[in-house]
């Protein structure tokens, strides 16, 4: 049918047949002919054609699939989509289309009712028996009586039991299946109540009335039950397990009674108790298994605890104490501390030592992100979000759900975002750019900072609010200047490591090497002493090993002496008090300030902080 025939709306209009031209791009129906819209909008001729997804319902998604089937073949038909007359009554129609030459995602579409298809089938059938007389009567007769003989045949070959009941619950029809099942003769229960010969009573014995029965349901208020756990009584007096569908029976739509079909499930259930029981059984011996590993793997971490935290000093035996402290706990941590002490390493050992060791360790470094893609990478992403995002992204919020969240250099986080994290982390619920969905949100948060608490709250780079929240448990991670007692393990530790990786033999470290290494104020700490270890390893070519340390040629001690000149004797005292200070927050005089650490009087310390210049700025 050509276009030019379509866009003549005589023609439309002189198709018996109810058709229509749809645009699907705009959801219009641009044109109908008379049967159209007796069939769609309810009988009434003309009435306006509403958009042609109200007619579709909830089968919208069948009729994409359609639309899909005729864009690809040119033309196709279905039975499978539902339409929806104008007062909501369901339409069960063939819908037949092709495309609409020229027209960009328009089609030709035509509707035939299979109702009235069907109702003037009937009609001719009925006609047709009439015109025939009495000899094909007889024969139909017989074709029904035929009919009936073999549903009798099947029902009798089924392996399942089948019943049916009236509408007064007696007996109609038994299977041989039912009849073997239960024990019961057709005469026993043909005409009679099945219910209070099979059904009278619950496994426990208590009565079971038939209006509670859903058989009785089914055939009073036309309901389909499907059970999946009761029992039937034998004729001899024993239960049977029976799973079974009730299913109501219609006489020209008026409710006759109910069939019932019903399974012997009694050996699978003593078969699924011996599992249960198996099961029950693994169960116990696979927690008493858990908990003889948990116990071992207890005695394992003691032994190795934190064994990747190396030193022995102060310092570092009051860090392994607060993390085996808090490790178990769900309360926030802030680790504070100079870039290349380990924080990192205490917020992985806090992890490893938690429930939630199982569940990943998601790191999110604020330093490394350009601001403006901070808020995708922390909150996650939609695609065609404001940012252009071509594809959904989860943001690192999400990816640590049900795990531990480290955020490094928190200090470097936008002010903006750190509102919104904070508020994710106290609702407990994140949304992605570009999105309106809550997910929840259960993480354990660890932070790490290089300010120390009095220049975060005198620069305000992190929001008071937010460090509030983030500093519940503080760990400090004091430079390696502050604990040269660790130099010797860590050195040997990390040069064994460097000389693996690179293949070379490990040199011996002397002891002037070490005491010029214990004398290096290691401004990147731990970091800057790995560098040094494998720069160590490079250029050591005999057994001995030789250390490059910068700014050490003139202070260092020279070759075979004991002494220090008094330049770095200054240094050294100026370090020590600068020590003291930050190891007291700033505070001077008192039992925990700096005087009393350093065993001075506060007086002496004020006079020494003011000829070497030392400010806030230098201990923060």
């Amino acid at each position: 049918m050509s276009l030019d025939l379509l866009n003549a709306d005589s023609l439309l209009q002189s198709i018996p047949e109810a058709m229509l031209v749809l645009d699907t791009t705009e959801d219009r129906v641009v044109d109908w002919n008379q049967s159209a819209a007796r069939l769609l909008g309810n009988g009434h001729e003309g009435s306006a054609p509403l958009p042609f997804s109200h007619y579709l319902g909830k089968d919208m998604p069948r009729f994409v699939v359609f639309l899909e089937e005729v864009d690809h073949r040119g033309a196709s038909w279905t039975r499978d989509v539902t339409l929806r007359a104008g007062d909501g009554s369901a339409l069960n129609c063939e819908l037949r289309a092709q495309p609409v030459p020229g027209q960009d995602g328009w089609i030709i579409l035509a509707l035939t009712d299979l109702r009235a298809l069907d109702q003037r089938a009937e009609t001719a059938a009925l006609a047709e028996t009439f015109r025939a007389g009495l000899v094909n009567w007889k024969r139909t007769e017989g074709f029904f009586a035929e009919l009936e003989r073999q549903n009798q045949l099947i029902l009798n070959a089924a392996g399942e039991g089948i019943y049916g009941v009236n509408a007064e619950g007696k007996t109609t029809f038994v299977n041989r299946a039912a009849r073997e099942m239960l024990g019961w003769t057709s005469e026993d229960l043909l005409g009679k109540d099945i219910h209070s010969m099979i059904h009278h009573h619950h496994l426990n014995g208590e009565h079971y009335p038939s209006q509670q029965c859903p058989i009785y349901r089914s055939f009073r208020f036309e309901q389909v039950h499907r059970i999946e756990d009761e029992v039937f009584w034998r004729k001899d007096g024993k239960p049977i397990r029976v799973e079974y569908v009730s299913t109501p029976i219609y006489d020209q739509k008026v409710l006759v009674g109910a069939v019932v079909i019903f399974r012997d499930i009694t050996e699978r259930k003593e078969s699924e108790r011996k599992l249960r029981e198996a099961m029950e059984e693994v169960a116990a011996l696979r927690d008493r298994l858990e908990q003889e590993n948990a116990y071992l793997q207890e005695a394992i971490t003691s032994e190795r605890a934190h064994h990747d935290i190396i030193g022995s000093s102060p310092a570092i035996r009051q860090i392994v104490a607060r993390i085996d402290l808090v490790a178990k706990t769900t309360a926030t941590v802030l680790i504070s501390g100079e870039t290349g002490t380990g924080k990192s390493l205490v917020a992985t050992e806090i992890h490893k030592t938690s429930p939630r060791a199982r569940r990943p360790l998601i790191h999110f470094k604020c330093s490394s992100v350009a601001p403006e893609e901070v808020e995708a990478e922390l909150f996650g992403q939609m695609r065609g979000a404001p940012n252009g995002a071509m594809r959904d992204k989860p943001g690192k919020l999400e990816l640590a759900h049900g795990g531990t969240l480290f955020i490094d250099d928190v200090e470097e986080l936008p002010v903006e975002i750190q509102g919104k994290l904070l508020h994710a982390l106290q609702s407990g619920s994140v949304t992605r750019l570009g999105d309106t969905r809550e997910k929840p949100l259960d993480i354990r948060v660890i932070a790490a900072t290089s300010l120390a608490e009095e220049t975060v709250r005198r620069t305000g780079r992190i929001r008071e609010d937010l460090f509030l929240f983030l500093n519940v448990f503080p760990i400090n991670c004091l430079p390696l200047r502050d604990r040269r007692e660790d130099i010797p393990l860590l050195a040997a530790h990390l040069l064994k490591i460097a000389c693996r990786r690179l293949n070379r033999p490990v040199p011996v470290i002397t002891e002037r090497v070490m005491q010029q290494m214990q004398a290096y104020d290691w401004p990147g700490n731990v970091r800057e002493l790995h560098n040094a270890m494998e720069r160590a390893a490079i250029v050591s070519q005999d057994r001995k090993l030789v250390i490059e340390l910068s700014g050490t040629t003139q202070d260092a001690p020279a070759p075979g002496t004991r002494f220090h000149t008094e330049a770095r004797m200054q240094e050294m005292i100026r370090d020590n008090i600068i020590a003291a200070l930050r190891e007291a927050g700033g505070r001077v005089s008192g039992p925990t300030g700096a005087a009393a650490l350093l065993q001075i009087k506060p007086t002496t310390l004020y006079s020494r902080i003011k000829s070497f210049d030392i400010t806030p700025l230098d201990w923060a």
